[in-house]
């Protein structure tokens, strides 16, 4: 939990804060020509929490957490390490792959609670100073836009997120032969493949989530 939690949030509030001051330029320079800039708040806020807060720091805790659980079990595979537990009748799976998913699942939904809190600061800094946006105007936005229900999609999907990342990276490893030359190819792998699923399966959360006509911008008029 330590190594998915503490020591990747640094890089995923940078991210976070940075993708919503982008964003938040975007949206505000279009907004602003049709009189809209009371919703570039509201705009970031939902974008944020829905898509880009649990897929952005799931590919963060890819590249960092899932390349070092592949490496990690790979070297312990082609080290002889696995056939150990075996022989110590230690279920490799029980050992090594549960504690690893269960701490994937448990961060990656309080990492992306604290990205969403980044990504809109970075996004009202970016309002309040470079567009003249009232700070009031911005926070109501969001707020108004913002429902209970945004907030568990974004825990659901980074829950979701959390356990690929975890059964991929570990799975490489258990996988992993042919001594380092493995390990190396082991790991790389293991963070193409997740990269990919967890696109695949942001789409297929979202078609299930968000099916129909949304009324959040209803509400923000």
């Amino acid at each position: 939990m330590a190594a998915v939690g503490p020591d990747s949030l640094f890089i995923a509030l940078l991210t976070a804060v940075f993708v919503g001051a982008v964003f938040t330029i975007q949206v505000a320079r279009e907004f602003i020509n049709f009189g809209a800039s009371n919703l570039v708040g509201g705009v970031l806020a939902v974008a944020l929490t829905r898509e880009l807060a649990p897929v952005l720091t799931a590919v963060v805790l890819a590249g960092r957490v899932g390349s070092a659980f592949a490496a990690e079990i790979g070297t312990m595979k082609v080290t002889e390490q696995i056939d150990a537990l075996f022989i110590l009748k230690t279920d490799p799976i029980d050992y090594l792959v549960i504690p690893r998913v269960l701490a994937c699942c448990l961060m990656l939904p309080i990492l992306t609670l604290l990205s969403l809190v980044t990504g809109i600061l970075g996004g009202l800094i970016i309002a309040t100073n470079v567009y003249d946006i009232a700070d009031t105007v911005f926070l109501d936005s969001a707020r108004n836009l913002l429902g209970i229900w945004d907030i568990c999609t974004a825990l659901i999907k980074a829950c979701c997120f959390g356990l690929l990342i975890a059964v991929i990276g570990c799975s490489w490893g258990l996988t992993t032969t042919g001594g380092a030359k493995g390990v190396g190819q082991s790991t790389t792998t293991a963070v193409v493949t997740s990269l990919l699923i967890i696109f695949v399966s942001n789409f297929f959360l979202s078609w299930l989530m968000f099916q129909g006509t949304g009324s959040a911008l209803l509400q923000g008029l």
